[in-house]
């Protein structure tokens, strides 16, 4: 003969994991990835993944402009070759073309190292370059002033240096103004490109501070709205239900007829029992709004076993005393919803509870027996929504659930949350 609670639910068993997937019989489905519930272990946040590769394209760009530099800086010293131009010349100008490579990690020395290769070569485009890294990364320091002015000194200076003061003074000053020219202009841009990235970071920085102003608006709106619906359910419902406990209770000691005893007496049971039920969820509703009140725990399991009104053995193993709050608490609230079903479903049949805890995960399991004989509870309306309820916070806390018919009549309901998760590799 099917259970209260087979008859509720149907005769399939119920079993979910934190995909949502539903399967019969006892079967628990797995979800590649490796982890409780088909939750992949080991595996990299998308957040976190976006970030890497975003550094990942960031070092192959740098990697790309260093190449252009070193390729631009070769291409101007080919193009001013000079058949008469001397050895040394030539070799100057190729190690000016080769330091910018490393031009990122040691601009000021790759300065100094394309200043030979500017004033007795042909790498001018080299020397701009790098001067313009410099001013990038350490702005108008010294160092950028002392390299600006070699690269000054070696568009104003000619070499070899009889060819120097063999000019006109004219020569001389046009010579002048177009140094300040080719030195000025790498470090605007260079400083044009600092001002740009610090804006950048300074508009991201903005962004975040709004999307965290954002979050915590509407966690406050949200609170408010919690503690605004808990005091209308203490201040409104809970008085009416109140009302319709004591008018139950009076009408109980006012007839005689032993049939309407008996309703009134379970109207106020009733009555009394959503009263509990109603003080609960103003409890949960106060203390999400930032209320300080306690919230229950695996400690308290053996009031909530001693108040259920049916015959519930409990049996807790392993540590229980440092579980984290969420799943302290989940586990409380597993046990009381499993135990409200016992009673609106099955009556005052005998339930055990079990919890147990080890290094790895925390399981809590919840079995009632088929009930004897029929009660006057079994055709109350449900809506259905507490095992679904029981598996959400399964789901949210890694777990895994499952609930469904026994095998020799009966109902289960168990649960399994993970103790220790694998760090995001």
């Amino acid at each position: 003969m099917p259970s209260a609670m087979s008859a509720q639910y149907g005769d399939r068993q119920r079993v979910a994991d934190t995909g949502g997937r539903t399967l019969a019989g006892n079967a628990v489905e797995r979800l590649p990835g490796g982890g409780a519930g088909g939750v992949p272990t080991g595996r990299v946040p998308g957040a976190a993944r976006d970030r890497r590769l975003a550094a990942r394209l960031g070092r192959h760009r740098q990697l790309a402009v260093d190449a252009a530099a070193v390729a631009v800086g070769a291409f101007d010293v080919w193009f001013w070759f000079a058949p008469d131009a001397q050895s040394y010349n030539y070799a100057l100008s190729v190690v000016a073309v080769v330091a910018l490579a490393f031009r990122r990690r040691f601009p000021f020395l790759v300065v100094l190292l394309t200043v030979p290769g500017f004033l007795a070569g042909m790498a001018q485009i080299a020397a701009m370059i790098a001067l313009g890294t410099l001013a990038r990364q350490r702005l108008l320091s010294t160092r950028t002033c002392v390299a600006a002015g070699l690269v000054w000194l070696s568009r104003f200076f000619l070499w070899p240096p009889q060819e120097f003061f063999a000019l006109s003074w004219t020569t001389h000053v046009h010579d002048a103004i177009y140094g300040c020219i080719v030195a000025g202009m790498p470090i605007a841009i260079g400083l044009l490109a600092h001002a740009r990235e610090e804006l950048s970071a300074r508009i991201a920085e903005l962004a975040e501070s709004r999307e965290r102003e954002r979050l915590l608006h509407a966690h406050a709106v949200r609170a408010d709205e919690r503690a605004r619906l808990a005091r209308e359910m203490h201040d409104v419902v809970s008085h009416q239900v109140s009302l319709i406990a004591m008018q139950a209770g009076a009408l109980r000691v006012a007839v005689a007829d032993p049939d309407a005893q008996r309703v009134a007496g379970t109207i106020r049971t009733l009555s009394t029992r959503t009263l509990d039920e109603l003080r609960q969820l103003v409890s949960v509703l106060r203390t999400t709004s930032g209320d300080d009140s306690p919230q229950p725990r695996v400690e308290d399991l053996p009031q909530l076993v001693a108040g259920a009104g049916i015959p519930v053995s409990l049996a807790v193993h392993g540590p229980v005393g440092d579980l984290p709050a969420p799943i302290s608490g989940a586990v409380y609230r597993t046990v009381q919803e499993a135990l409200t079903n016992v009673r609106k479903h099955a009556g005052c049949a005998a339930t055990d509870v079990l919890v147990r805890a080890d290094t790895d995960e925390l399981r809590v399991e919840i079995r009632n027996e088929e009930p004897q004989q029929p009660h006057e509870w079994a055709a109350l309306p449900s809506g259905g929504h507490g095992l679904v309820g029981l598996q959400e916070r399964a789901a949210l806390l890694d777990g895994r659930f499952e609930a469904g018919p026994c095998d020799g009549g009966g109902f289960r309901v168990a649960v399994t949350f993970p103790l220790a998760r694998p760090l995001d590799g």
